[in-house]
C-alpha cells in the first residue's frame, strides 16, 4: 500500500470525477448524474441539489483535472487554496463502515467544499510523499483520461474508463504479426 486507505479512496474519487469529462464526454450533465456519482463514491452529508451545486462540482472537476499535469509548485498552490477556501480543519472521525480517518469539513459543509477538501487532503499526501508521478494521463492515443497508478512497480499506463489497454495490446500484437509475416 502506497497511501492510507482513505487517501486511496479519495484519490480514486478524484480520478473518477476528472474522468467524468474525459474524451469530450459529460458524465455530470444532470442532478441525477451527480446523485449517481456521489452514491457510487460514498459521499454523504448535506446537499442543496440545485444547479449551483452541480456547477460548482463541475468547476472543481476542471481544477482537479489541471492538477493532473501540474508541476509540484502549482499543485501545492491549488491544494492550499482549496483547503483555505473550505476553511479545512482536519480531525479524526469514525462513521458508517469506516474506522478512524481524517475529515477536514463538517457533514453540513457545502458539497463542493467537502469534495475539494477530500481531494486536497489526498493530493497533499501525494505531494508530501513525492509521488506525483503516479498521476498520469492515459497513454492511448485517442484518450485523455486521468490515470492513478497505485501499482507497486509503477507500471499502469492506461485508464479505467473503457478498453484502452485492450485496444493498445491488440494493436501491438497486430503490428508484431504484420512485421513477422
Amino acid at each position: 500500500m502506497v497511501f492510507a486507505p482513505d487517501t486511496e479512496v479519495a484519490l480514486r474519487t478524484v480520478v473518477n470525477l476528472v474522468n467524468s469529462a474525459a474524451n469530450g464526454s459529460e458524465g455530470l450533465a444532470t442532478q441525477a448524474d451527480l446523485d449517481r456519482f456521489l452514491a457510487a463514491e460514498g459521499f454523504s452529508g448535506s446537499r442543496t441539489r440545485d444547479g449551483d451545486e452541480l456547477e460548482s462540482v463541475r468547476r472543481l472537476r476542471h481544477e482537479l483535472s489541471e492538477l493532473w499535469t501540474a508541476d509540484e509548485d502549482a499543485a501545492v498552490e491549488t491544494v492550499n487554496r482549496l483547503l483555505r477556501e473550505a476553511r479545512a480543519l482536519p480531525q479524526l472521525v469514525k462513521h458508517d463502515d469506516w474506522d478512524w480517518h481524517l475529515h477536514a469539513t463538517t457533514p453540513e459543509a457545502p458539497l463542493v467544499y467537502r469534495m475539494s477538501t477530500e481531494a486536497a487532503m489526498a493530493l497533499a499526501d501525494v505531494i508530501r510523499g513525492k509521488e506525483m508521478d503516479r498521476m498520469r494521463t492515459c497513454e492511448a492515443e485517442d484518450c485523455d483520461a486521468a490515470v492513478l497508478d497505485l501499482s507497486r512497480n509503477r507500471s499502469k499506463r492506461y485508464c479505467d474508463t473503457g478498453n484502452c489497454a485492450n485496444r493498445a495490446h491488440v494493436a501491438a500484437y497486430r503490428a508484431r504479426q504484420a512485421a513477422t509475416g
